[in-house]
């Protein structure tokens, strides 16, 4: 089985054994259980050892009809015995479980790649919702993939029929079955998935032994059935790691935890104030089973109380939080506006997907980065970081807390439908590392005759934050333009020219706090830098090194602060012969370098609704270096 997605360091190559990485995707119906076919192999593939990444890829309608292309779900995972930045390009091995499925993924495949199929599911009816004239399993249109088939339908209900079960709730095991059956083909141990079921099923044992079952004749016919070469088992070494404590871990996960941690480093309480969207909504889910730590979680009417209620609770001395995708944080702009003008800390996190509109509701894309920078009325910056990897999102949640604290500021927090849904292997932190950043409310009462002063600044011009009901500090804020100082109503001329220019520099002050921007890979100076953000972050990487293997002269620099940026970005990026900038839109980070340092940055984008392959990149460095 060739193992063609990671590009081996020197060090890697001569390893022993070799290093290596396998791509699996599993496809089927959404009604198949392939989403929890592919969590479950990510759990007993990080259990095993393997660096891993994951590509969850469902379709967006709530129930398609059952069999069509519209309906596939799939599930990729790339693991293997060395560094893994990806889900992977083309797929080694493709487990289709009907027509459908084969139809939409088969391309994907790279060639020579494994199809294991359910013949069971290949029926005239099924055929024909799928697109299919004739049968492919048996046409010779496969040819240029290796082709295993078996009833695997028919397995199911033999395995499971001691149980009672009727014909629908037995099929409904047929995920586990073939779990089962990748579990021996990576020489995966059964015990912790038998560990999950029973505990899933604790309240209806019989499907949990029926599940069991099928999980446990899966693995047996790989065992039993002599199929030749192209169905074997394969062992993945364990990847290299720091000794520590791993888990692994959703971007959602851990952009709760992240939250969570950033709150308890402020000394604050949180209120998370949410309405559901794709694909924002599973932050709420975690959040909600977090209350231990001073967590009040709220599912509001609409977005526009979500985010009014976080800001409440933001005047009323905890951090206010709200999340949601483009078009929410469309909704939520207004209030937004209202939490600039009264410089109250708020942390908005955008769940990035495919627009406009209802667009490409469970598709992944970087679209809102314009939103974010600029997408406001009048004149009102705010704070933007970007996190890269779903662990990166732990880091950067714990930035948006500091920076809001610290600068009295909203800040916005840019994930996307891939990095909220993918998983991968994170070191759990020792928290005693990270500096707190305690709040300081103000309680100083003014002097005998002085009015308080709401807005009065400190050397970051920050203004004091006064808890409601502070013997002696009653104070008003509000979304008329205020008199400097004093938060007294004042719109006339020169208030809002200083009130105006006050803010825009408090937000660039937020460039003194954060690190000098680095390069991740390759030299400073190179001839060809390739900037990503976000989510490119993994092929962009290896695309890179591969580069770099090849002798091309090409770095990578990842920009985690969107806005204010680096100080020293405009040096570094001016050192540069070629400034090559690839995301998942059309062009909007290229267009906001070239505003803010006046260099020929190109774009190179894609909004298809899936993440960059490694080869397309690769592909646009080498066409940059003329290669």
């Amino acid at each position: 089985m060739a193992t063609a997605t990671h590009l081996l360091t020197e060090k890697e190559a001569t390893a022993h054994p070799p290093a290596e990485a396998v791509v699996v995707r599993f496809a089927g119906d959404s009604g198949d259980g392939m989403q929890l076919t592919g969590g479950q192999f990510t759990l007993s593939t990080a259990l095993a050892g393997n660096d891993l990444a994951t590509f969850p890829d469902f379709p967006a309608e709530i129930r398609a009809p059952q069999g069509t292309t519209f309906g596939v779900s799939a599930f990729q995972i790339n693991f293997g015995s060395a560094a893994i930045d990806t889900a992977g390009d083309a797929p080694d091995v493709l487990i289709a479980m009907n027509p459908a499925a084969l139809k939409v993924n088969v391309d994907s495949l790279r060639e020579g790649g494994l199809i294991i199929a359910d013949e069971g599911e290949f029926t005239a009816r099924n055929l024909a919702k799928a697109g299919y004239e004739q049968n492919p399993l048996e046409d010779g249109s496969l040819a240029k993939w290796q082709l295993v088939h078996f009833n695997i339908s028919q397995l199911t209900l033999d395995a499971v029929k001691p149980f009672g079960l009727g014909n629908k709730e037995a099929l409904r095991c047929k995920n586990m079955w073939t779990l089962g059956l990748a579990l021996w083909m990576f020489d995966r141990d059964r015990q912790p998935i038998v560990d999950w079921l029973n505990q899933k099923f604790a309240k209806a044992p019989e499907l949990a032994e029926a599940n069991v079952a099928a999980l446990n004749a899966g693995h047996a016919y790989g065992e039993t059935v002599e199929m030749g070469a192209p169905f074997k088992q394969h062992h993945i070494a364990p990847a290299p790691a720091e000794p520590g404590l791993y888990r692994t871990v959703t971007g959602a996960e851990a952009l709760a935890l992240g939250l969570v941690a950033g709150c308890q480093l402020a000394g604050i309480g949180m209120f998370f104030g949410s309405y559901p969207i794709t694909p924002a909504s599973p932050l709420l889910h975690h959040l909600a089973r977090l209350k231990e730590f001073g967590i009040t979680t709220f599912q509001a009417e609409d977005e526009i109380a979500a985010i009014c209620a976080a800001i409440g609770a933001s005047y009323a001395g905890q951090l206010g939080i709200t999340s949601s995708s483009g078009p929410g944080i469309a909704l939520k702009t207004e209030a937004l506006g209202l939490a600039i003008m009264t410089e109250l800390p708020l942390i908005v996190v955008n769940s990035q997907r495919g627009g406009p509109s209802t667009g490409l509701p469970t598709k992944t894309e970087q679209s809102d980065l314009y939103q974010a920078v600029y997408g406001r009325n009048a004149d009102s910056p705010l704070p933007v970081v970007a996190a890269r990897s779903p662990a990166d999102a732990f880091e950067c949640a714990i930035e948006a807390c500091r920076i809001a604290t610290r600068y009295m500021t909203p800040v916005m927090l840019l994930t996307d439908g891939y990095i909220a849904n993918a998983a991968e292997p994170w070191k759990v932190p020792d928290m005693s590392e990270y500096a707190p950043f305690p709040v300081a409310f103000f309680d100083k009462q003014p002097a005998e005759g002085e009015g308080v002063m709401p807005y009065a600044r400190n050397d970051e011009l920050a203004r004091p934050w006064i808890k409601p009901g502070t013997p002696g500090l009653e104070h008003r804020i509000g979304g008329i333009e205020k008199q400097p100082g004093t938060g007294n109503i004042d719109y006339s001329p020169g208030a809002h020219q200083k009130m105006t220019e006050t803010r825009h520099q408090k937000v660039a002050n937020v460039a003194d706090s954060i690190p000098d921007q680095d390069v991740c890979l390759g030299r400073e100076g190179a001839e060809l830098v390739v900037v990503g953000w976000g989510s490119t972050f993994g092929p962009i990487h290896q695309a890179v090194r591969r580069a770099l293997a090849k002798g091309q002269d090409v770095a990578h620099v990842h920009v985690r602060h969107i806005w204010p940026m680096p100080k020293n970005m405009s040096v570094l990026l001016k050192g540069f012969k070629h400034i090559l900038v690839p995301e998942m839109n059309m062009g909007q980070f290229k267009t906001v370098l070239r505003d803010q340092y006046l260099v020929d940055a190109k774009p190179l984008t894609k909004v298809s609704g899936h993440p960059f392959r490694i080869a397309e990149i690769e592909a646009a460095i080498d066409a940059a270096l003329g290669a």
